[in-house]
């Protein structure tokens, strides 16, 4: 054991020799990026104020612009049904004749009437204005014409109250009833939607009353027609906040013309603001650290700094900037995740350039300067 003792020696010497000339030869800082190692290769960009247009979410749901549930005034057998189920329909279109009974009776004998008493009228006048009877009979004549045309506006109602008619255009819903039903009043017959222009409600929440206003374009999607957008605009704003969701109540238009949406369908709706200029980033630039968010900004001499910025708002691929960053500011876009404030850091070249790089002979993936 003893003759070891010197050659165990000697190797944890030599060892030790060996890292300590390593630690000297990096100069004493840490690798990757410190002041003597290579800087870390990244992909960087200048932030410079770009269009965005900001974009408020919603869940609204279909409405028709108009929309009432066809019945009738009367208590009649129906005689004729004259329309089907889902059929479109002009305003004052025939759906449904009912049995017409006495009605008709009862009109012509009213008519008749009124036009005695506008004989008997007639008559009375030009004696009255040869003073052979005394203007108080006129006036009597007079009024007895005008009950009997009363009465003849009342029976033409009770006859057109046999014929229910669509008071708007627009499409039908489902039969309800048959030839021959006895109907009530009230019964419902069908329903009529006017589905051309929908309109669709949803609420925004009241920190976000500040940015409605009529006429702003909204975009509704449904799950029903996927991948299309439905255009349309904001037509009212509700004038009162609901106390216990703390929102607003939004109408807006949306053109419906080949009739793919249905009063009750759930719809996204998006309403978009108008456009203007912010300091947009890539949205991979931006780190997160708990609640804070931050970037990479590039220094003149080539080391990054953390910068903390507060974001005002996202979209795909996109985030905009509200403070923190400046127009001109260089940032880290790819390569983060290793990155600490101080550390140096070279652009990656783009493909093309590595591309031209490999024909000329270079070395591909070398850094290209800091």
């Amino acid at each position: 054991m003893i003759p070891r003792a010197p050659r165990l020696s000697r190797s944890c010497l030599f060892l030790a020799s060996l890292l300590l000339a390593a630690c000297g030869g990096s100069g004493g800082s840490a690798p990757g990026g410190g002041p003597g190692g290579p800087p870390a290769v990244v992909t960087t960009t200048v932030v410079v104020e770009s269009p965005w247009i900001e974009r408020l979410e919603a869940i609204g749901t279909a409405r028709a612009s108009e929309s009432i549930a066809i019945t009738s005034k009367l208590s009649e057998r129906v005689r004729r049904v004259r329309f089907e189920s889902g059929q479109r329909v002009e305003a004052g279109q025939v759906l449904v004749e009912l049995d017409v009974g006495g009605d008709v009776a009862e009109l012509d004998a009213a008519r008749t009437a009124y036009a005695e008493a506008q004989r008997q009228f007639e008559r009375q006048r030009q004696l009255a204005a040869e003073r052979l009877i005394p203007t108080s009979q006129l006036d009597a004549q007079r009024a007895a014409r005008d009950a009997a045309q009363a009465r003849v506006q009342l029976a033409i109602s009770r006859v057109s109250d046999r014929a229910i008619v669509a008071p708007f255009a627009g499409v039908l819903g489902l039969r309800e009833v048959s030839p021959g039903q006895l109907l009530g009043p009230g019964t419902v017959i069908t329903t009529l939607d006017a589905v051309d222009t929908m309109q669709v409600d949803f609420a925004v929440p009241e920190v976000q009353l500040s940015k409605l206003r009529e006429g702003l374009v909204v975009e509704a999607r449904s799950d029903a027609w996927r991948g299309e957008v439905f255009t349309g605009r904001v037509i009212s704003v509700d004038s009162r906040v609901d106390v216990a969701t703390r929102s607003v109540n939004v109408r807006a238009a949306i053109e419906n013309p080949e009739g793919k949406l249905l009063p009750g369908m759930l719809l996204t709706v998006t309403v978009l603001q108008e456009e203007r200029p912010v300091l947009a980033v890539p949205e991979i630039a931006v780190q997160q650290a708990g609640s804070q968010s931050f970037v990479f900004r590039v220094k003149e001499d080539g080391t990054v700094e953390r910068v903390n910025v507060v974001l005002g708002g996202r979209e795909p691929g996109r985030v905009a900037i509200a403070e923190g960053l400046s127009a001109g500011d260089r940032i880290v876009v790819d390569g983060t995740q290793k990155l600490r404030p101080g550390q140096r850091v070279a652009e990656a070249r783009p493909a093309v350039e590595a591309a031209a790089a490999l024909r000329a002979g270079a070395t591909p993936g070398s850094p290209a300067g800091a």
